[in-house]
């Protein structure tokens, strides 16, 4: 373009990259640990993916000349067990169970939780008592007995302790969303929904829903790294995931007896635990920050 015209590229190269981000994105990018938890956690999900089938041994592959070999100290990158089998490729392999499990449970616990905590705040009366009731009832058991005790009473497999953890899990959801809804049903938006004539679904699920989104996505990220944990420490118990199938925690149980003479084999899924957990933690605590505007003020 010629005279005083000015390219949008133009203006693009001379702006400051972080100027162009949304005032959210800013406060989350402003948020090492959030940011260092978003790498491990991606590093990590395509590790799990495509690692497994880059390894060059199978994660059931017995190498009975290789038991407990350590570290960097033979064929197997990350040492081999008490069958001889591929630590990294059992790791993961395991990954992909546990991660599976914390993200399936968290979809279904948020997805759980917001029906019941939007239902609860937009009719409220005795309806909206006795759901928040059954949801503080819930809450006065300890979730890792009430997770124990379901778990013994059903046959453990992939499928069914997704379904536990997330039994355990939406009743915080619920909570959120329930004052979310109760502070939002007053505002002026819905009355004028209701002028127009719309339904009281589509006021949950088209207006007060969207409006709670933030909160929700925070605890959303909280529930994957307790899911993960849960199932880690189901699985520890044995009333897990059961072998051969591989999970962190089932790694861990079976490690427990190798302490003193192969103690790789509990390290290394322990800080795959610890990492992974601490990661989403860090990821929920950056969304935190970034979807409250009065982070820019403290």
């Amino acid at each position: 373009m010629s005279g005083g015209s000015v390219l949008l590229t133009d203006i693009l190269k001379d702006t400051p990259a972080r100027s162009r981000l949304s005032p959210t994105m800013q406060r989350f990018v402003r948020h090492r640990l959030a940011v260092f938890g978003v790498v491990v956690i991606v590093l990590l999900a395509l590790a799990c993916a495509i690692g497994p089938l880059l390894v060059p041994y199978g994660h059931l592959q017995l190498d009975m000349r290789h038991r407990f070999q350590a570290p960097f100290a033979g064929p197997h990158m990350l040492g081999s067990d008490e069958l001889g089998r591929d630590q990294l490729a059992r790791l993961l392999m395991a990954g992909r169970i546990s991660l599976s499990i914390g993200l399936a449970a968290m979809v279904i616990s948020v997805v759980v939780g917001s029906v019941v905590g939007l239902i609860a705040g937009f009719r409220g009366g005795a309806l909206g008592t006795v759901l928040m009731r059954i949801v503080d009832a819930i809450l006065c058991f300890p979730s890792i007995f009430l997770l124990l005790t379901l778990a013994a009473l059903i046959s453990p497999s992939v499928v069914t302790i997704t379904l536990i953890v997330a039994l355990t899990a939406w009743m915080e959801v619920a909570r959120i969303v329930y004052g979310q809804i109760r502070a939002l049903r007053e505002l002026e938006f819905v009355a004028a929904a209701v002028t127009v004539g719309s339904t009281p679904t589509r006021i949950m699920f088209r207006e007060l829903l969207p409006n709670a989104i933030g909160p929700i996505i925070v605890v959303a990220t909280l529930i994957v790294a307790r899911a993960i944990l849960l199932e880690s420490y189901v699985s520890y118990l044995g009333y897990g995931i059961q072998p051969p199938i591989p999970s962190w925690g089932n790694m861990l149980e079976k490690a427990q007896q190798y302490l003193t003479t192969a103690p790789w084999l509990a390290i290394l899924p322990g800080v795959m635990i610890t990492l992974t957990v601490a990661s989403f933690n860090f990821v929920g605590d950056g969304l935190r920050d970034a979807l409250d505007p009065r982070s820019d003020k403290r």
